[in-house]
């Protein structure tokens, strides 16, 4: 019960090959593989944008909370 035999997993095949025709599986995995490498990209990008951002002030001014913050509470 645990263990699938051949069968099962031709009669599988069969019914996948019949739902979404023998074209559509590679156009989905293509699509699949665009996703994962923008979704790469978008984290690099975030990763450089987090390394970029810098904070400026002098000593004697004092420290003001941003807007961002002030909202949320």
């Amino acid at each position: 019960m645990g263990s699938f035999s051949i069968w099962h997993w031709l009669i599988v095949l069969v019914v996948v090959l019949l739902l979404f025709g023998r074209g559509k599986i590679p156009e989905l995995m293509g699509d699949m593989a665009k996703g994962i490498k923008s979704f790469k990209k978008g984290m690099a990008d975030d990763e450089d944008a987090e390394d970029t951002r810098t904070v400026e002030h002098r000593a004697d001014e004092p420290v003001k909370p941003s807007k961002e913050k002030a909202t949320k509470s």
